[in-house]
C-alpha cells in the first residue's frame, strides 16, 4: 500500500489538474471504479491481519501500532478522501482537488510510518 499511495500521492492526483472539465466526470467514475478493485480488498485484507496481529501479539506492541496507524487511514480515507472523490465525481472542482492532494499526504504519511515500523519488526524476527 505504501508504494501505491505514493504513486497516487504524486502522480495520480496531481494529474486531476490536466484532465479537461468536458471529461473529468467521466475521468473520475472510471478512477473510483477502476481503483477500488484495487484498493478496497488491500485495505480490507490489511485492516483485518493488523488487528490479527496486535490481538496476538498484545495492545502495547508494534504490531498494535501499526494497526492504530491502519485506524487514522480509515478515518482519513472517511473524512477526507471520499467526500473529495464524491465531490469530484459531480464536477471538476479545482479546490476538491487540491484538497484531495493535499489532505492525502496524512494517508501518505501513515502508510509510510506502517511500513517503517513493519521492516522493523521483520529485522527483529530476522535477529533473532
Amino acid at each position: 500500500m505504501t508504494g501505491l499511495i505514493w504513486i497516487v500521492q504524486l502522480v495520480h492526483y496531481p494529474s486531476f489538474h490536466f484532465v479537461g472539465t468536458d471529461n473529468f466526470e467521466a475521468f473520475q467514475q472510471h478512477h473510483v471504479k477502476s481503483i477500488d478493485k484495487i484498493v478496497i480488498p488491500l485495505m480490507v485484507t490489511e485492516i483485518t491481519s493488523s488487528f490479527g496481529l496486535a490481538w496476538i501479539d498484545g495492545w502495547f506492541s508494534l504490531n498494535a501500532v501499526g494497526f492504530y496507524l491502519v485506524i487514522g487511514i480509515w478515518v482519513a480515507t472517511g473524512l477526507f478522501s471520499v467526500p473529495a472523490h464524491s465531490k469530484l465525481e459531480k464536477a471538476k472542482d479545482k479546490e476538491a482537488i487540491r484538497k484531495l492532494v493535499s489532505t492525502n499526504w496524512i494517508r501518505t504519511v501513515l502508510w509510510t510510518f506502517k511500513s517503517i515500523i513493519n521492516f522493523f519488526i521483520l529485522w527483529i524476527l530476522l535477529e533473532t
